[in-house]
């Protein structure tokens, strides 16, 4: 099949996905177009079977904010029409299933028809696409699309409650490739991050509100009053200063390093022994999987998608969102017994296989075939 992927091109989870995505399903045989309006962070090889395709946007006085949909619209019937997509896969409903639906109406004009599978996230429904400016053109990009995914049980319902939805949701999980979490450094490495007799809690998000940096900050503080440790915050965000200013007040900057946006994720989580993810909301919790591929047992909240995820009691435990002292506690009940820590890393390794992705991809081959043969008929 020839796929056309359009995605956000950012270290954020959609973007990750999406970019994975295409790249296995160019190794599984099939022609890949990426476009979007910058190359995605992850997309390193280009080759015969992966190509990618800029959205310029010209700038034009007329326009208080340029419009991305128009020139992303025009993009797709240039690039389907001049390599012969047959497929166009869209992450987010807004702008990308809408500004599909554009094109595909455009490209029915001259009697070419490629059917849209739209993708949902979670910021695109939940945040986003609930607000009421938006809600009437989301609904219409989902219904409009012919077939739609959502990353969870959670989102999809989310999704169905939130929207009046006629079109099927299939539920088809994030995924990771477990290759890429070989466990190959070494002990010495680890001792540029931290003593031997301090523990390695890990966060990595965005550093946005909806992340909850603060309570990460504080289950991490309760954590090291009770035991040597050191707090590994990696991302960059809105938040990042007042984070800086709360480990001042409470006295633990030299326990706290901020790594910025990092290439270098795999070794961090190599060497950690406890990942925290407090989200207000997340629609899956990409993070929290990667950790555990990674042999980390995760400390999480309960919301959205993340119990499907993370499972209480095996590869870490759940709290309420906001209860930093019951996070503490589970914390602290697996960090200060060695052998109970070591159960519940392999726990999480154990975990992760599920979401493997040869497990998940022929699952968007079988939506991609299906979708064909029913446009087909139509």
């Amino acid at each position: 099949m020839k796929i056309g992927i359009v995605c956000y091109p950012t270290f954020g989870g959609s973007g990750v996905v999406a970019t994975e995505l295409g790249l296995e399903l160019s190794k599984r045989g099939h022609e890949i177009h990426f476009i979007t309006y910058k190359q995605p962070v992850r997309l390193e090889l280009l080759n015969n079977k992966v190509h990618y395709h800029e959205v310029n946007v010209p700038e034009y006085p007329l326009f208080h904010y340029q419009p991305y949909e128009l020139a992303l619209s025009s993009k797709l019937v240039d690039m389907v029409k001049l390599h012969k997509i047959e497929i166009l896969h869209v992450h987010y409903a807004i702008p990308h299933a809408y500004a599909a639906y554009m094109a595909k109406k455009m490209l029915i004009e001259e009697n070419i028809y490629v059917p849209i599978v739209t993708t949902l996230h979670g910021t695109d429904i939940t945040l986003v696409g609930s607000h009421p400016f938006y809600k009437p053109a989301v609904t219409f990009s989902i219904n409009k699309s012919d077939a739609v995914t959502a990353v969870s049980k959670s989102l999809k319902e989310d999704t169905l409650r939130l929207f009046d939805i006629k079109n099927e949701i299939h539920v088809v999980s994030n995924f990771i490739d477990l290759s890429k979490y070989k466990q190959n450094f070494t002990d010495c490495q680890r001792s540029m991050m931290a003593d031997n007799d301090e523990k390695i809690i890990t966060h990595i998000s965005n550093l946005r509100p909806v992340k909850r940096i603060e309570d990460v900050i504080t289950v991490f503080y309760n954590i090291q009053k009770e035991l040597p440790a050191k707090l590994m915050l990696v991302g960059e965000g809105p938040v990042r200063e007042k984070m800086d200013c709360l480990c001042q007040e409470l006295g633990i900057s030299d326990k706290v390093v901020f790594f910025g946006k990092s290439n270098e994720i795999h070794k961090i989580l190599c060497f950690s022994d406890l990942f925290l993810l407090p989200s207000q909301t997340e629609s899956f919790g990409l993070a929290a999987l990667e950790a555990m591929a990674s042999g980390v047992p995760v400390i999480s909240s309960n919301a959205g998608g993340i119990p499907e995820v993370n499972v209480h009691g095996v590869s870490g435990y759940l709290s309420n969102v906001g209860d930093v002292d019951d996070m503490a506690k589970n914390a602290l009940h697996i960090l200060s017994d060695e052998t109970r820590l070591k159960t519940f890393k392999n726990n999480a390794r154990k975990e992760s296989f599920k979401y493997d992705l040869h497990s998940i991809v022929p699952q968007y081959e079988k939506i991609y075939q299906d979708t064909l043969a029913k446009c087909m008929v139509l």
